[in-house]
């Protein structure tokens, strides 16, 4: 007995296709129902003790059995195998009885086989459909007595419609392997450009370490040796600006061959509950560091600073923030310093004088960056505007894109012009597929 538990619950879809099948049914089943009574009340009646209509009778029950072939297709067929065998016995051993002696059609078979043989060849299996649809071709050909007026006429209305939906479903399902084969061509394709991207990435990262951090760490050292054994203040001032621009710029490459190799360079992760943790970056165990003795990261700057910086250089900035900035990771803080620096720098090339808003919100999830500034007060100067390679926005792209946020930039309404990114609030450690990294333990 099968198990109605188990039985997965219909869907709107369903519900809609089976309205819509068992009008159709219906449809069919009062076509065939008056196309039986034209035929029957125009031909000679029966003579049998079943009366002078037997043979609309037995026509309009297969008629009406059509209403629920969807559901009951193999009682459908055992009714119109009813029908034909009474047909057959009665033109064998009693003629006029179910059928008139000189009916209006020479088949045996009901009208409506056509229907029954579609549904049973699309919804039965073919072990059970195919001999079903053997025994109305044999019924309806009469192959014991062949005739041209019958045997031709029988095959087209069994075997005919059969053949048509197998054809039709073997071509449905030729289609569906081409389009599943494709859509597997095109995901392997993207897989592919992916890894290539990935390999150049890392490419790019080992090419990046092996030139610009041991140049950088050269020029680092060299500072502060200077700075130690010169007398003069100033050049100890200048080198000590040199060291900590250099440690700054060994901190930023240090991120971005991090994230170009998959890898955060943050300090810190997040668990599976959402709270940071230090294990991934400081393992527990005997190499870890005592908590006095670990080394203090450089401090990460501060978008204000920036804002200070243009007002001290005469173009004002209202700063809008909101949320505490120590919820995001370095890689992050760094990367939202250089979206403003960056729209900041346009500001005062393209539109001196326009009034500039910077609006940050830090979450516990992200961070969102608005630059917006309105239109220019006065003309730009030419050999200012003109300094740039006009690729800044564009490598700020990139370097969004590869810490897992989105960046958008372009034209306003009054004509200024808007920067706007959503950077998550951790760059994904150790994956490789741009999931969370999560801890365990």
């Amino acid at each position: 007995m099968p198990d109605l538990a188990a039985a997965p619950p219909r869907t709107p879809a369903d519900r809609r296709g089976s309205r819509r099948d068992t009008a159709t049914l219906v449809g069919f089943a009062l076509a065939f129902g008056l196309l039986d009574v034209v035929i029957c009340l125009s031909s000679r009646p029966t003579t049998g003790w079943a009366g002078p209509r037997a043979d609309l009778l037995l026509q309009l029950a297969v008629d009406a059995s059509l209403v629920f072939l969807g559901r009951f297709p193999r009682q459908v067929s055992g009714v119109v195998l009813v029908v034909v065998a009474l047909t057959l016995l009665s033109d064998t051993f009693s003629p006029g009885l179910f059928s008139p002696v000189e009916p209006a059609s020479p088949l045996a078979l009901p009208r409506a086989t056509p229907v029954v043989v579609i549904y049973l060849v699309r919804r039965q299996p073919q072990r059970v459909a195919l001999p079903l649809v053997a025994l109305f071709a044999l019924a309806g050909s009469r192959l014991w007595e062949p005739s041209w007026t019958v045997t031709p006429v029988g095959l087209l209305s069994t075997t005919g419609p059969a053949v048509v939906v197998l054809y039709l479903d073997a071509r449905r399902q030729l289609l569906r392997s081409l389009r599943d084969r494709a859509e597997r061509a095109e995901r392997e394709k993207h897989l592919l450009a992916a890894q290539a991207r990935s390999e150049e990435r890392r490419r790019l990262a080992a090419e990046m370490h092996d030139v610009l951090s041991h140049g950088v760490s050269l020029m680092v050292l060299h500072a502060g040796s200077l700075g130690v054994t010169s007398s003069d203040p100033a050049v100890r001032e200048a080198a000590e600006e040199i060291r900590a621009a250099g440690a700054m710029a060994l901190d930023e490459l240090r991120d971005l061959i991090g994230v170009l190799n998959g890898e955060a360079d943050d300090t810190r992760v997040r668990r599976a509950d959402g709270e940071p943790d230090d294990t991934r970056a400081h393992p527990p165990g005997p190499s870890r560091r005592p908590a006095g003795a670990r080394r203090q990261a450089p401090p990460v700057p501060d978008p204000a600073a920036l804002a200070e910086e243009s007002a001290a250089a005469g173009f004002p900035v209202e700063l809008d923030v909101e949320g505490e900035r120590s919820l995001m990771s370095p890689t992050i803080a760094r990367t939202v310093h250089r979206i403003v620096r960056e729209a900041l720098t346009n500001t005062r090339k393209h539109a001196p004088g326009a009034h500039v808003r910077v609006r940050l919100r830090y979450r516990p999830d992200g961070v969102t960056v608005r630059v917006v500034n309105g239109a220019a007060a006065r003309p730009a100067d030419e050999v200012l505007a003109g300094s740039g390679s006009g690729l800044g926005l564009a490598a700020l792209g990139h370097r969004v894109d590869v810490v897992g946020g989105t960046l958008r930039a372009g034209p306003t309404g009054d004509g200024g012009f808007l920067v706007a990114a959503e950077l998550p609030a951790y760059v994904p450690a150790s994956q490789t597929d741009g999931r969370p990294a999560t801890a365990h333990g």
